[in-house]
This record gives structure tokens, C-alpha cells and sequence, in this order.
């Protein structure tokens, strides 16, 4: 089945339409409804030519506190030339619309739609739009945890519509994530899927876990349980979970149901306040 990305546009709402949303931030939870991504609450960044994004994500004490995540909107001829201001950041990047002409370490790659790339920290990478459409992708960035032995992970470009999704054992292919990461490789630090589930998929208890999260719904549409909550959500929205927050999902239908995932992975749980 070909894959479809939803990537938010900006404009504004009319006068006329009601303010009800299903916008929430509690202790454990936010979700960002697609509706709330607009013009008026778009940032610029400096060293990006004709770019704005949508801040999603982004440290928090005492919320989640690990990843920032952009979605990245560059007109045609747009770009940067020093994208990553800093030098401890990692990155994942993953094109949901037009095409992205990716240069690491002086070597050019055109990513298209589906397309996913792993920067290391202290990478020296660019970033054009050079097609004719306007190009978005989601921009995670994370700050990398050296580990005294372990080598730091290598840059990657791969695409998602060229690799098979694992499915979940007992699900008869009704839930799937498609990795782009050996999870056994412990050079990582965080992960960044895509998960799919089939109309009728479900989560079967309440996930409760040390990873954090950040979900963005590239397709579809599902229920899912949020602590103590049932929220519908569907094709660009964005749900944020900290630590340990509940979580479940039941796949209705009538199409798949397909988000894009961080976590946060492999790594000793800090015991004294970080400097």
C-alpha cells in the first residue's frame, strides 16, 4: 500500500469558526491538534533561508525532557547551509512532502517523501530545497550521551517504503513499526518508527514505560488512551508523553492508522541533577 504523509500548511482560521479544539496540556500528556498548527505560531531560525517551522516539541523540566522535535516547511531554493547550531545535537530528519537535497560530509542526497536520515553530533551536513514544491519534514533533535567505549553512531539515509515493518508477535500483522535502527545497536540513544496499525489494531493493555514520547499522525485515524483519557486523534496531529504516562490505542478504521515515533533509548537513568 503506498504510504500518505500529512504535513500541516499554516493559513488561519475564519472569524466564524468556534473555538473548541481538542487542544490539551495536562501533567502527563498534550495534545496538539492539526488545527492548532497556523501561521501565527510559526518560529524562524537563524541561518535557514525561506523557512519556517512549527515547534512540537521541546525540553521541559519536569515534563518530558530529552528531544525537541520541528516540522520544517522550506520554500523552493531555501535551505541552510550551517543548519545545526550545536555541536552535541544529533538529529533525525523525515520528509513528509517535496524533495530535500541533503549534503553530509560533501556528498549529496535527494530525499524524498519517506525518506529518513540519522545525523551524528558534530556532523557537518546541509540542507536545499531544490525542487519546485514546497518541501516539509519532521526535524528531531536529541542531545547525544557519549558512552566511554561506544563509538558514536554512523550517519544514515534510508527510506521507509524500502524497509519491510516488523510485526508485533500475536497480531496477525494488525500492528507493525518499521525500524530504522538496529534496536540491539547501543551506539543509539533514541529511536525515531513509524508505526502502523491495521482497522482494528489495537494496544492490548496500558504501556507504562521510562520512555518518553512524541507521536505525530502521519495517517488516519484511531482512539487513544492517555493516562486516564480516551482522545481521538488523526492525520497531523501530535500527542506528547513524559515518563511513565499510561498509554493504549484502538485502531478503528476504516483506514490504516500510521504516527511517527520518538523514544528515548539505551542508557543508564541519570542519579544527580545534570549540569
Amino acid at each position: 500500500m503506498t504510504a500518505t504523509y500529512f504535513a500541516p500548511h499554516g493559513g488561519h482560521p475564519g472569524q466564524d469558526q468556534l473555538l473548541t479544539d481538542r487542544a490539551v496540556f495536562t501533567d502527563a500528556y498534550a495534545v496538539l491538534p492539526k488545527g492548532t498548527m497556523r501561521d501565527i505560531v510559526t518560529s524562524f531560525l537563524p541561518f535557514w533561508d525561506d523557512t519556517r517551522l512549527w515547534v512540537i516539541a521541546r525540553p521541559l523540566s519536569g515534563f518530558a525532557e530529552t528531544f525537541s522535535q520541528y516540522i520544517m516547511e522550506v520554500a523552493p531554493g531555501g535551505g541552510s547551509d550551517r543548519p545545526e547550531t550545536d555541536p552535541e545535537a544529533e538529529g533525525v530528519l523525515f520528509i513528509v512532502e517535496g524533495t530535500a537535497t541533503l549534503t553530509f560530509d560533501g556528498t549529496a542526497h535527494e530525499m524524498t517523501p519517506g525518506g529518513y536520515a540519522y545525523l551524528p553530533p558534530s556532523s557537518t551536513w546541509t540542507l536545499r530545497n531544490a525542487g519546485p514544491e514546497t518541501l516539509r519534514f519532521h526535524w528531531v533533535r536529541k542531545a547525544y550521551q557519549a558512552v566511554e567505549g561506544l563509538d558514536q553512531p554512523d550517519f544514515l539515509i534510508l527510506n521507509e517504503n524500502d524497509i519491510a515493518p516488523t510485526e508485533m508477535p500475536d497480531t496477525d500483522g494488525k500492528w507493525a513499526t518499521t525500524r530504522f535502527v538496529d534496536p540491539t545497536d547501543l551506539r543509539h540513544d533514541m529511536h525515531v518508527t513509524v508505526v502502523t496499525f491495521q482497522p482494528g489494531g489495537v494496544i492490548p493493555f496500558l504501556e507504562t514505560h521510562v520512555m518518553e514520547h512524541g507521536l505525530y499522525v502521519l495517517e488516519g485515524k484511531a482512539v487513544y488512551r492517555l493516562n486516564n483519557d480516551w482522545v481521538e486523534v488523526e492525520a497531523g496531529d501530535f500527542m506528547w508523553l513524559r515518563a511513565f504516562c499510561p498509554q493504549a490505542c484502538y485502531a478503528g478504521g476504516p483506514g490504516r492508522f500510521r504516527y511517527l515515533l520518538y523514544k528515548d533509548v539505551n542508557r543508564q537513568m541519570p542519579l544527580r541533577p545534570q549540569r
